[in-house]
């Protein structure tokens, strides 16, 4: 494979992560979606853990702790998928 193609399929390759992030994260906080820990394959993960901060940063595939959204219900139906515990909301003192 010559230069230039090497080069083209990697900039579709970071592209084509980039918009799978991102159609990712539209369901960020959105009714009938949940967080699925354990199944993001390696740069496909919607956010930070393991000490990054950031989506497309997961290292390995299947890593237990990096996480993507799916509807909900579907998690449990993937082999080494958690649904992750939302945080619990603050009780408000009034």
């Amino acid at each position: 494979m010559n230069n230039n193609k090497k080069t083209a399929t990697t900039a579709a390759s970071i592209l084509a992560a980039a918009l799978m992030s991102n159609a990712s994260l539209a369901h960020a906080g959105k009714e009938g979606y949940e967080k699925c820990q354990g199944v993001a394959k390696t740069g496909m993960n919607d956010c930070g853990a393991n000490g990054h901060g950031c989506a497309g940063l997961a290292a390995t595939d299947g890593d237990a702790n990096e996480w993507i959204y799916l509807p909900k219900g579907t998690c449990a139906k993937i082999v080494g998928g958690v649904v992750k515990a939302p945080k619990p909301k603050e009780k408000s003192d009034s």
